[in-house]
Order: structure tokens, then C-alpha cells, then sequence
């Protein structure tokens, strides 16, 4: 009996999905990060828009512009995602970004323009969060910080209220961390002889 032979259709394999390109995978993932990054901030914001806008009273003294340097930090911060640092924290991060701002931007138009103090009482919210002691402090150091030059209310307010440290105050300010210490303890005097003439009187 002849044998018999069974033909089968020729394998033909699936084309092949070209592979991805570093370039493209990088790209994905920086999109991927980028997503990320921005909704962690967005959240952060929300998280810190009191300790912003306290911030932005201490150096402007006015509601409206703290207000201002407020909205326009968040407006910069989600601008400039790429730049946070995973990993760094936020506040320090938001805290240098409003004090650029102040700078930059609002000091020079409307700082001038003389509204007024606002006092520390209403500057400070208590929110539950820090123990007593810490708001019992902050709202002694902000009825006396108003007193002070701005270089030395921004610092004492970022070290004494906000808790940064040193490093990081000079980080938000730009300035070497010895400057800090130096107005720290300028400023220290300078309440240290307020609350003593106080006393006398």
C-alpha cells in the first residue's frame, strides 16, 4: 500500500509588533510620573492652602494679596510639576515657590500701598491638628512678628510657626543658612526686648 502523504499549510507566524523604542517607553513613563506627580500635588495644595495663605499675610500683612500670592502659587506649582522632586517635601517646596512670587511679582506693586495690619489672632486658625503648646507659641511669635523687617518676619515665621529647620528655611529663602541664624537671633533679641518693655509698662 503506497504511503501516504498529508500536506499542511504552509506556517506563516504572526507579524511581528515592532519593538518599543527607549525613547517612546521613556517618554510613557514621564507621561505616566508626570500624571502622577500632578495629582499628588493637587492634593498637596489642598492640604497646605492655610499654611500658604498664613504665610502670604505675614509677608504682605493684607488679606487680599496673601490671597493673591496664594491662588498664583497654586497656579505655578501645577505650571512647574516637572520640577518637584518626588520624594522632597511639598510644603518646603510651595513655601519657596509663594516667597519667589512675593518677591518677584507682588512685593514690587502692591506692597506699598498701605492697608494696614492684621492682627495675629486672626492669622492664626487652630485646626486641632498640633498640639496646644505649639498654637499657644505661634500666636505669641505672629502678635510680635509683625514688628519685625521682612527679612527677619519671613524667617522667624517659616522656623518658629511653620517648624522648619534652618536648612530649610535657607532653602525657601534662598539665602546661606548662616544669614538665617543671623536673623533668627536678631529677631529673637529684638522680640526679647519688646516682650521686656512690655513688661514695664
Amino acid at each position: 500500500m503506497p504511503f501516504a502523504y498529508t500536506t499542511f499549510p504552509a506556517y506563516s507566524p504572526a507579524t511581528p509588533k515592532p519593538p518599543v523604542q527607549p525613547a517612546a517607553l521613556e517618554g510613557k513613563l514621564v507621561a505616566e510620573a508626570h500624571i502622577a506627580s500632578e495629582a499628588d500635588i493637587r492634593s498637596g495644595l489642598a492640604d497646605n492652602l492655610l499654611r500658604l495663605w498664613r504665610y502670604g499675610l505675614v509677608l504682605s500683612h493684607r488679606r487680599d494679596v496673601a490671597d493673591d500670592l496664594v491662588q498664583q502659587t497654586c497656579v505655578r506649582a501645577l505650571e512647574r510639576v516637572g520640577q518637584f522632586e518626588t520624594g522632597t517635601r511639598l510644603d518646603r517646596w510651595l513655601f519657596s515657590i509663594l516667597h519667589s512670587i512675593w518677591l518677584n511679582e507682588i512685593r514690587s506693586q502692591r506692597v506699598r500701598l498701605g492697608r494696614g495690619f492684621v492682627d495675629a489672632d486672626e492669622a492664626l486658625v487652630v485646626d486641632g491638628a498640633r498640639e496646644t503648646e505649639t498654637h499657644v507659641l505661634a500666636n505669641q511669635v505672629l502678635r510680635l512678628v509683625n514688628t519685625l523687617p521682612d527679612a527677619q518676619r519671613a524667617a522667624v515665621f517659616l522656623a518658629y510657626v511653620e517648624g522648619l529647620s534652618y536648612k530649610e528655611v535657607a532653602d525657601v529663602l534662598d539665602i546661606p543658612i548662616g544669614t538665617v541664624m543671623s536673623r533668627l537671633a536678631a529677631a529673637r533679641a529684638k522680640i526679647a526686648t519688646s516682650v521686656s518693655g512690655g513688661g514695664d509698662t
